[in-house]
């Protein structure tokens, strides 16, 4: 079987490890990425935001309180609405917290109990630093994983007065991912900045439109209108795939009957999109799935998904690779 000259892996569907493999260890904490790269993800992902000092790190939120002890470590620091953001400390300030396992922020309560949950001295990092990371995991290895980066929130960004996409963009080209041929995939909420990314900015990365819902808020795009097949049409004009969401594509009646598939995927396909979607979580299974093997059996076997975000890659990667 001939083998993708980007990642050495068989021309299967990719599998993308969700903040690395963050069913087992906390989210985008170098342990997360490494595991994922042991198992064998084709990618790793990179949500990445900006410090006070402009520095772009490797986090999912805009607020730290739900995976960091900073209500413990800076209990003045929140903003008038309660919260601690992370935009609100600089690079210095950040590296005196400790990342832990996604937690309710009012009770204290784990998000999923089964997880690890030890509190361990594990740090933010920074983009640079995890690009680094993960060179020497593939040079170590020998094993290629590529990065998966997703410029975040650009427009709350811009109204705190910083410019995000240039700063990832920089970090970027300045470990070699500069072309479409590079493996890497930029992804972002906005339909708006990926044009920015393209024409303004002048990148020529492969690109990514994620697909939410209208009522996320995740940006002034209108994710109704871009799954329609004109909408698809569009994003296919400025983006090389799209990311959407499972029930976009999936969903299961009460009565665990067989999937019901939407066209989303038929559609973006027809205009020469790939589809990556997310996110696979064994202990949060879309509503009425049975399994695990269900989901990825309607995702990859029915709707012929190019890419999955799981939680957990190893379990996604055994599905690959017995179906």
């Amino acid at each position: 079987m001939q083998t993708s000259p980007l990642t050495n892996q068989p021309p299967r569907p990719i599998v993308i490890a969700h903040r690395g493999a963050c069913g087992y260890l906390p989210e985008h904490s170098f342990p997360a990425k490494a595991y994922a790269h042991a198992v064998g993800a084709d990618y790793l992902e990179q949500d990445v935001v900006l410090t006070r000092d402009d520095v772009p790190v490797v986090f999912h939120d805009l607020i730290l309180e739900e995976v960091t002890d900073v209500k413990t470590i800076y209990p003045s620091r929140r903003r008038a609405d309660g919260h601690w953001y992370l935009i609100d400390f600089s690079y210095a300030e950040l590296q005196e917290l400790s990342l832990h396992d996604r937690i309710d922020p009012i009770s204290g309560a784990p998000t999923w109990p089964q997880r690890f949950g030890e509190h361990l001295p594990l740090r933010i990092h920074s983009l640079a630093e995890e690009l680094a990371f993960v060179r020497g995991l593939n040079r170590a290895t020998g094993r290629h994983a590529g990065v998966y980066t997703e410029v975040k929130s650009p427009g709350w960004h811009r109204s705190e007065g910083k410019d995000l996409s240039p700063l990832v963009l920089g970090v970027l080209g300045d470990f070699g991912y500069r072309s479409a041929s590079d493996d890497v995939w930029l992804q972002c909420f906005d339909a708006a900045e990926l044009l920015r990314i393209r024409d303004s900015l002048g990148s020529r990365l492969r690109r990514v439109q994620l697909i939410g819902e209208n009522d996320w808020q995740e940006s002034t795009t209108d994710y109704e209108a871009i799954r329609s097949p004109q909408g698809l049409a569009t994003v296919a004009g400025y983006a090389d795939g799209i990311g959407p969401w499972i029930p976009q594509i999936a969903t299961w009646r009460a009565d665990h009957g067989a999937a019901h598939i939407t066209p989303l995927v038929a559609d973006a396909h027809a205009v020469g999109l790939a589809v990556h979607a997310y996110t696979l979580r064994t202990d949060q299974l879309p509503d009425h799935a049975t399994g695990p093997d269900q989901v990825h059996a309607a995702l990859f076997n029915v709707a012929k998904i190019d890419g999955l975000f799981s939680d957990f890659p190893d379990v996604t990667l055994r599905f690959l690779q017995n179906r």
